[in-house]
């Protein structure tokens, strides 16, 4: 067998490419839906009509994609700078206890400043997280996914540690900090909804990570460390501070959906406020082809999934985690298209 790299493809096929990849994900997810013993077209149906039939399901879609857009992106920006950043998810939880610390303490100031430094708290603590493999990377060479990927468990057991000890919240026995003031919350911004400021800093995040791709030196800087570091290199490129910037922005994106867990929806820290936001982001970012647009409406996909689910569920007897399903897939499928979309296979006789 002979894998050679392909020339680049036209770009309306590289659009295509994610949604051929979804279109079979669906496909294929009908083998686990009939095993589950669910009907196929009710099961579909009652899944993005739980999702989108109706205004509030909508908006409850777009609550659920906020979080998963952040995470998203905050992968794919680190891996278009071969910085493989597997520790979205503890970034999150680095965001979420900073946004809390902040909210609990939220000094008498008027509420858009407050918010601004709950965001702030969020995203240092996500960036600073990040930077520790990033460092290690570096200077010591250490892999990254290994450091990334531990680094979540560490700053869960930190975050144990707090919940049962400084930041518990008084006369309780349940891992749970105290309420945050009311000035830290992300406002409201439609009636009869959960949809919060949170959400349009999702969509603002999206158009930053482009810009900065796009426009930007530091775009062109981590486009070119991750295409070749040894080239960027002899260009003139600082490879070493373009991967540590790298990771403070990718973290922080990552805090930043742990900031709006807590501001949003929760109001305390839980040890259960992500239910594995960071982890469904590698796979958004991938499904995006590490585009900010892509990862946005990957990310959008996902959450048609998982709010669907729940509808689909009531209705057909499916279990949810059939959405965990087809998010592990929709992985599977994506991989497999990019590798046959950038690389010819060759079977060759002996």
């Amino acid at each position: 067998m002979i894998i050679t790299k392909r020339a680049p493809l036209p770009g309306w096929i590289q659009v295509l490419v994610p949604v051929g990849a979804i279109l079979a994900t669906l496909v294929l997810s009908a083998v686990p839906i009939l095993i589950a013993g669910g009907d196929l077209w009710l099961s579909y149906t009652s899944l993005f009509r739980g999702a989108l039939g109706t205004r509030y399901n909508f908006l409850e879609t777009c609550v659920k994609a906020a979080p998963l857009t952040f995470t998203g992106l905050a992968v794919a920006f680190a891996f278009r700078a071969k910085f493989w950043n597997i520790g979205a998810e503890g970034q999150l939880l680095a965001g979420a206890i900073a946004a809390t610390w902040v909210g609990i303490s939220a000094p008498a100031l008027p509420k858009a400043a407050v918010l601004i430094l709950v965001c702030a708290a969020g995203f240092l603590a996500g960036g600073l997280w990040a930077t520790v493999p990033a460092l290690l990377k570096t200077k010591y060479r250490v892999d990254d996914v290994v450091t990334t990927l531990l680094l979540n468990y560490v700053m869960w057991h930190i975050m144990g540690y707090l919940l049962f000890g400084p930041l518990q919240m008084p006369n309780s026995s349940w891992p749970r900090s105290p309420a945050i003031a009311e000035l830290a919350r992300f406002p409201v911004l439609l009636v009869r909804s959960r949809f919060h400021l949170g959400i349009v800093l999702a969509v603002a995040a999206v158009l930053i990570v482009w810009f900065i791709n796009s426009k930007t030196v530091f775009g062109y800087q981590s486009r070119a460390v991750g295409v070749n570091p040894r080239a960027a290199a002899f260009g003139g490129i600082d490879v070493n501070s373009v991967i540590i910037r790298t990771a403070v922005l990718s973290g922080g994106l990552a805090g930043m959906a742990g900031v709006g867990e807590v501001a949003a929806i929760h109001f305390h820290l839980l040890m259960d406020i992500s239910p594995g936001f960071g982890y469904s982001g590698i796979v958004i970012a991938m499904l995006g082809r590490l585009h900010p647009l892509g990862t946005a409406l990957a990310a959008f996909f996902f959450s048609v999934i998982i709010v669907g689910a729940q509808s689909m569920s009531r209705l057909t007897g499916v279990p949810t985690y059939i959405a965990e399903v087809i998010q592990g897939m929709a992985l599977i499928v994506m991989l497999i298209a990019l590798l046959l979309t950038e690389y010819r296979i060759k079977a060759v006789k002996d």
